[in-house]
């Protein structure tokens, strides 16, 4: 039984990581009523600041210039770090020093699902990206940071990191986040369900399982 999702993200969103893992939990729970499940999930990208310095900037600086001051990125924080150690994702802000832009992260996803990989090594290089960011506190804007992170993920290193000196696919990854904005999204995470169904933001495992049944029937 085949199930597509369209997952639009971007890798320094905390509620995208906590939607991707609960979005994980709910085809999880399904297996054991629907075995056959062929899951496809189909990356596309977001930028929620594509103004972002190439070389990033100043993560905290940034956070409290948008959000009001540091008592507010502090509520914040608490707020995500809460909702996330309910699934198993514990968030280190503290240990972030850069906010990164993100289009070396989006142009490598972007390029392992164009050669085809298989589901698992997509998931494998996405949880690696979220992971690295918001629990490690690396820099995922940097290409040396990304080519550690593609090899860990059974890239070629060298090979990667020559890729990334490139700008292969930065046309089509900007052209995909165009083509997202618009279609009127303009928050994420948002999944888009065999192409019948749009759920936005980061549901419950349980919203999003009854979402995806619904999808399928």
């Amino acid at each position: 039984m085949p199930l597509n999702i369209d997952l639009i993200s971007d890798f320094v969103c905390p509620w995208c990581y906590i939607g991707k893992v609960r979005l994980a939990n709910a085809i999880e729970s399904l297996r054991t009523e629907l075995p056959a499940l062929e899951v496809r999930i189909n990356w596309l990208p977001y930028f929620l600041n594509p103004n972002t310095p190439k070389s990033g900037e100043p993560y905290r600086a940034y956070l409290e210039a948008k959000f009001g001051g540091p008592r507010e990125v502090d509520a914040l924080h608490a707020q995500v770090a809460e909702a996330g150690e309910l699934d198993g994702v514990h968030f280190d802000f503290d240990r972030i020093a850069v906010r990164p832009n993100t289009m070396l992260a989006h142009r490598l996803t972007y390029r392992l699902q164009a050669q085809g990989a298989r589901p698992e090594r997509i998931r494998a290089l996405t949880d690696a990206l979220f992971e690295a960011h918001f629990e490690q506190g690396k820099n995922i804007g940097d290409a040396e940071v990304l080519a550690d992170i593609a090899a860990v993920c059974g890239e070629n290193r060298e090979t990667t990191l020559a890729w990334l000196a490139t700008d292969e696919d930065a046309a089509a990854v900007r052209r995909m986040a165009n083509q997202v904005q618009k279609q009127g999204i303009s928050g994420v995470p948002f999944f888009i369900i065999n192409r019948k169904l749009a759920v936005s933001g980061a549901q419950s495992s349980s919203a999003l399982g009854a979402a995806i049944l619904q999808a399928l029937n």
